[in-house]
This record gives structure tokens, C-alpha cells and sequence, in this order.
């Protein structure tokens, strides 16, 4: 199965000041760990080969001819390895010293990357001794390396690239040019770049860390981009700072891998090259700078050097969260679930507040996304000042009522201090039944149907009643897969949980119950956790006993594989097939690669036939990355052909 992931690594081994001997067996053995390791990629701190802190030692010839012969002994050493790595050292090119970034691999230079800004504040006076890169370049500016290394390119505008690996292309800055306004791997993602790796020596101060890792992320998620820093470590001089080796490794906005301060530690992750482009390519203010750049001229003289670079065998590195709409940090959870429910709840009070209407109606049938909504509806009042008796919760049991969502839905009605009223819809259906010449017994799609819309057809009546507006309660996840009646549950004035994942939906009531539970409402507590410990049904086939006979989930299939699927399908543009993969490993011991195929060519299939019910979906906040409003984030004609999904999906089975 083909892949984009890369496996990369930034790497701080133990450095001697002024020891260039040493300090090229210590990279020489970090680079023959990678290679063992799979890791294609490899990013040494800045000035590595001599240390950072020599000093006035840079403009001795002893040192310069050190760190030469030690490059030269480096690649030589690592000849027989496929790793791309990078290492920082001082060269001299036309009398000027330069803070450089040599790119090796298989035993060859490929290229020297200057540093392009050159502090000279604080404890950094490296333009005492270094001077910045050349303002302007020749495409052609090459550099003389001794030592039999020849004549390599040099300069800043130079990408690596390998053409049977497309997605990953690579450039480098140093250091302080990511710390600048406009930093070089601005103008590198722009000509093309996927990957910035940075060679930095950073000294630790209280709080600068944090800092680091926020200018890591922020500028890997501005440029659509992976982004590799490898910090100075131990074993720099401590005369005026300390250097804790805090190695990132962020994509798309997001840290992969980090090591700890003073641990010295490898940091390696597997970046997912598909997850760049296709932030780029959906991100179209990204390509409009593209055009832009090129238009002025800022993209010009880039040249392009040929490294061989290995796709990832396999992900052993990379966590593939099975919930990606849920954080698995229980506080980074309660953050979420608070500000979800902000969210819903502001979209609500403001349509409310522009129809005057004077009352909400929803339909409260014991489940869970009924419950959510209905906490929206308090939410929204507390909001606008209302009293709570202006919520009109209606439950109409029907022929697979249970006895115990029947009477969650009237306990938590009264927990909440809502108004409530019960309609049992049996009557009018039966009377339905009739009208329509269809046989009660026959449980099949019209004998559902008929419950559901009914349903609706009461709370519109109960809203036009009492000047209000029906609040609906489908969720993402049932609309993903067109799992409601059409014009039934289908249809509301306002649907609350329009854009929230059926796996978040529970988190959501949880949080709630907590919050209840904290402020002395034990009865509401109590209720919404009896909820959110009932299987997720519609109740329209009679109930088995007693109990609930429609499980919604052996019928579709698991939400959370559901979910996942729909996360990458909608917010990456992924295909079945890097689905199933990331699906196989995410779910790894729970789910088998067949149940994982079997679902996922069910949900597929019902993305595709059910797209006429999101057609004409109700109003409804958007709340997170993924949704399916037809007025904004999913646009899709309702009779797509499946054919190009269906055959990758026939692959996965063979």
C-alpha cells in the first residue's frame, strides 16, 4: 500500500567545544543510529561540528580546518547510508566566514545553506565573527569545499527534492531566521517547500521553551508545512548561557514530537505528506500567495538539488488518534466540551433574538442528542434572560418507546425546569396506517418513516402554537450518513448539533452531568448519566421485552469508526485507502482489518447515496473543522457516481 509518510528525526548528541574530532563521531553515530532506525530525514543544531559557544575561537584557522576536514570525515563515514541528514558548521567561501547548514548524504555534500540573519544583541554577537547570507544570489553560486568534497552549490534559495517522492521537498533556515518578521522558510514553503528544517542553537531561559514550541507550531501551520528544529544541547559551554537540546518536530500547526529539556533525547515522528498538500491545496489564499510571490519576483533563483529520500515502511511513530473530533487530555476536553456548547448555544441565542420567537419546541426522546440539544436551549436562555419555562419539551411515545427513555425524557425535563408536555403520536399513526392502505405489522421503511414524521409534524404544530421555533437534534455523524427520515427528524427551524460528531456528543452530556453534579443538581446528574449509559436508538420498532430492539449501531456500524472516517475523508481529502490505513492502526486491537473495511465501505456508500438529505438541511452553527452545511463546507451534487471510491475500496478487499 503506497504511503506519504517520511520518517524524520532532530537529533543534539553531547558536543566538545572546539573538538570537531569528537564531535564528528558523535554525529557519524547519530546518523548510523537513523539509519537503523528507518529515519530518512536528520537535523543536527546549528554549528554542530564545532559547538556553538567557541567564541573568538570561530576566526582561528585551526578551527576552521577542523570543522573541513571533520565534514569531509563525516561523509565519508556515512557513505553507505541513505539518510539525508544536516549538519551546521563554519565555512569560508570569497574571504567572508559564514554560520552554515551542509545537507549530506550518501557520502556527498549536496549543498550549504548560509545563515541569512546574524544576531548581534543580547548574549548573541555572532556578527562578530560571521557574515549574513548574500543579499543577492547566481543560480549557478557554488562553494569550494577542501578536502576532496569539490565544488558544491550554496546559497538560501536551494530546495532538495527526490522526483520518486513528490510530496517532500525540503529546504533549510538557521537559527535565528525563523525568529525574524519574515523568515526564509516563508519564501521556502512558497517555492515549493513541504519541509523547513532549522538548525538552532537556542539558549533555555525561564519561560523561552513555551515560546519556542508556540513559534514552532505557528509557522508550520502558516506555511502548510512540516517544520524541524533541532536545538544546541550538552556539552556547549555554560560560561554565559545554558542550551537544554529542546528538539520539535510540528506539522500543520500541530507538535508530532519533542524531546525534554536536558534530556537529550532523539525527537522523531513520521510526517504525513498528504496531510501538507492537501491543507494546501484547500487552503486557496495559500496558492493565491504562491502567484503572488512569483509575480514579484520573490520565488526567483531557486534551484533545485536531487537527494533520494525513503517513504516510511510503516508507522511505528506516529499516534493516529482514534477520536480526532474528542482530545484525549481529560482538561484539554472540558476546555473543548465548554466552548462546543458556548458555540451552539450563541447561534441559537442569536436566531432567536432576530425571530422574536417567544418559545423553542424540541422533541425530547430520552437520547442523547435530544439531551444535548436541550442543554443548548438552557444554555441559550441564560444567555437572553429568559425563563426556562419558554423551552417546550415534547416527548410522543410511540410503538418502540421504552420505559426507560420515556421516563429519562420526562425526568430531565423536570430536572432542567423546562416545560413539558407528552402527545402520544400511536392514534395518528394508526390513523395514517389506514389512510395509506399499510399493514401495522409490516415493520419496514414506511412503518418507521411514518413515526418520525409524525413526530415533526406535532412539534411544528406545537411551535406555530406557541410563537416558537422547532430546535432540531440530528448530529453530524447521523448526517454523514443520512441516518434520518427525510423531512422527518430530518427537518427542523434550527439544527443545534448540525456540526457536532456523534463521539463528541457524548463528551458533551458527560461534562454536563459533572457541572450538575458540582452545583448540587443531583436529579439532573443522576438523568444525564442514566442518558449517556442507554444504546443510541431511534425507538421506531416495537420494543423486545421491554427493551430498546433498534440499536442504531449494529445497523450502521460503530460511530467512532464512522467519525474517524468521516474526519479524514472531509477534512483531509483522503481516499479509502490512506483511511483504511490510518483506520488499521488507530484501532489497532479493537476493531479487525475486516469489520474496519466492512464499515468503511458502508459508510462510504451512504456518504454518497444520502447527499439529497444534506442538500436542504436546516440552518445550523458550524462549531469545529468538519461540516456539512450545504451553504458552506460541503457542496456536493446528490448524484455523484461512487465509482472511483468503490474500486479503491474493491483493492482494500483483494
Amino acid at each position: 500500500m503506497s504511503t506519504a509518510f517520511l520518517r524524520a528525526a532532530c537529533a543534539s548528541p553531547q558536543v566538545s567545544v572546539a573538538d570537531c574530532a569528537a564531535n564528528a563521531r558523535a554525529i557519524i553515530d547519530t546518523v548510523l543510529e537513523a539509519e537503523r532506525r528507518g529515519i530518512s530525514l536528520l537535523v543536527f543544531p546549528e554549528l554542530s561540528v564545532t559547538s556553538y559557544t567557541c567564541g573568538d575561537l570561530f576566526l582561528q584557522q585551526p578551527l576552521l580546518q577542523g570543522a573541513a576536514e571533520a565534514l569531509s570525515a563525516i561523509a565519508q563515514e556515512t557513505a553507505a547510508t541513505s539518510v539525508l541528514f544536516f549538519v551546521g558548521l563554519p565555512l569560508v567561501k570569497d574571504g567572508a566566514l559564514y554560520n552554515c547548514a551542509a545537507a549530506v548524504q550518501r557520502g556527498t555534500v549536496k549543498a550549504v545553506i548560509p545563515k541569512t540573519f546574524i544576531p548581534n544583541y543580547s548574549e548573541f554577537y555572532e556578527k562578530r565573527w560571521f557574515t549574513p547570507a548574500p543579499l543577492s544570489e547566481r543560480p549557478d553560486e557554488v562553494i569550494q569545499l577542501g578536502f576532496g568534497l569539490g565544488s558544491v552549490p550554496f546559497g538560501t534559495r536551494i530546495l532538495f527534492a527526490d522526483q520518486s517522492f513528490p510530496q517532500a521537498v525540503i529546504a533549510a533556515e538557521i537559527c535565528e531566521d525563523l525568529w525574524m518578521p519574515l523568515p526564509p522558510s516563508s519564501r521556502h514553503a512558497l517555492a515549493g517547500a513541504s519541509i523547513i528544517v532549522n538548525l538552532s542553537a537556542s539558549n533555555e531561559v525561564i519561560g523561552k521553551a513555551e515560546y519556542r514550541r508556540l513559534l514552532v507550531r505557528s509557522q508550520s501551520g502558516r506555511l502548510a508545512s512540516a517544520y524541524l528544529y533541532a536545538d544546541a544541547g550538552q556539552g556547549e559551554s555554560t560560561t554565559d548561557m545554558v542550551f537544554a537540546g529542546h528538539n520539535i518536530i510540528a506539522e500543520n500547526g500541530t507538535v508530532l514530537a519533542q524531546s525534554s529539556l536536558f534530556s537529550g533525547a532523539i525527537a522523531a515522528a513520521e510526517i504525513d505528506l498528504d496531510r501538507i498538500a492537501q491543507e494546501r491545496i484547500r487552503t486557496t489564499t495559500f496558492a493565491q500567495n504562491c502567484a503572488r510571490c512569483r509575480e514579484h519576483g520573490d520565488t526567483a533563483g531557486y534551484r533545485t538539488v536531487a537527494v533520494s529520500l525513503k517513504k516510511a515502511a510503516s508507522l511505528e511513530l506516529r499516534v493516529i488518534d482514534p477520536y480526532p473530533f474528542v482530545p484525549s487530555d481529560k482538561q484539554e476536553r472540558s476546555i473543548r466540551c465548554r466552548e462546543v456548547l458556548a458555540l451552539q448555544a450563541q447561534g441559537l441565542a442569536k436566531r432567536l433574538a432576530h425571530t422574536h420567537a417567544k418559545t423553542v419546541v424540541i422533541g425530547l426522546s430520552g437520547g442523547l442528542d435530544s439531551t444535548l440539544a436541550l442543554l443548548v436551549c438552557l444554555e441559550s436562555f441564560r444567555i437572553l434572560g429568559r425563563d426556562v419555562s419558554g423551552i417546550i419539551a415534547v416527548t410522543m411515545p410511540c410503538f418502540g418507546t421504552t420505559h426507560r427513555t420515556h421516563s429519562n425524557a420526562q425526568t430531565l425535563a423536570e430536572a432542567a425546569g423546562v416545560s413539558f408536555r407528552e402527545i402520544s403520536i400511536e392514534k395518528s399513526v394508526r390513523q395514517h396506517f389506514a389512510d395509506i392502505g399499510h399493514d401495522e405489522n409490516i415493520h419496514d421503511v414506511t412503518y418507521e418513516n411514518a413515526q418520525a414524521r409524525e413526530r415533526t409534524q406535532v412539534l411544528m404544530d406545537v411551535a406555530n402554537q406557541s410563537g416558537g421555533i422547532v430546535i432540531g437534534t440530528g448530529d453530524l455523524s447521523e448526517l454523514a450518513l443520512g441516518w434520518a427520515t427525510y423531512n422527518g427528524d430530518h427537518m427542523s427551524m434550527y439544527g443545534v448539533n448540525a456540526s457536532v460528531p456523534k463521539t463528541l456528543v457524548r463528551y458533551l452530556v458527560a461534562a454536563s452531568a459533572d457541572e450538575a453534579e458540582h452545583s448540587g443538581n443531583t436529579q439532573l446528574a443522576a438523568v444525564l448519566r442514566d442518558i449517556l449509559d442507554t444504546p443510541v436508538s431511534p425507538e421506531l420498532l416495537p420494543a423486545q421485552e421491554g427493551e430498546i430492539a433498534q440499536k442504531t449501531e449494529e445497523l450502521v456500524g460503530p460511530y467512532e469508526l464512522h467519525d474517524f472516517f468521516l474526519y479524514y475523508m472531509l477534512r483531509w481529502g483522503f481516499g479509502p485507502e490512506k483511511i483504511y490505513m490510518l483506520a488499521c492502526r488507530a484501532f489497532d486491537g479493537r476493531h479487525t482489518h475486516k469489520i474496519i473495511r466492512q464499515w468503511l465501505s458502508v459508510f462510504f456508500r451512504r456518504f454518497f447515496a444520502q447527499q439529497f438529505k444534506r442538500s436542504c438541511l436546516p440552518d445550523g452553527a458550524k462549531v469545529g473543522t468538519v461540516s456539512l452545511s450545504p451553504r458552506g463546507d460541503w457542496r456536493m451534487p446528490s448524484d455523484a457516481s461512487l465509482k472511483l471510491w468503490q474500486c479503491e475500496l474493491e483493492s482494500l478487499a483483494e
